[in-house]
């Protein structure tokens, strides 16, 4: 269990560190992904995002 709790957050680390190539791809503005204002501070929550990276590279991963 804490294992995907450590994976997760590397993942959400590692997605929101390249948010600006990936914006260039499409993937900071899907319908899951939340981005607001809150105490003078831009948050941004990729959801969409990770489900979408995290299917992509499974599928990858299962046909190699």
């Amino acid at each position: 269990m804490i294992r995907w709790l450590i994976v997760v957050f590397l993942a959400l680390v590692l997605i929101n560190g390249l948010t600006p190539w990936l914006r260039k791809l499409g993937l900071g503005r899907l319908p899951g992904d939340f981005h607001f204002r809150l105490f003078g501070r831009e948050w941004f929550i990729p959801l969409a995002s990770t489900v979408l990276l995290s299917l992509v590279i499974s599928l990858l991963v299962k046909w190699l």
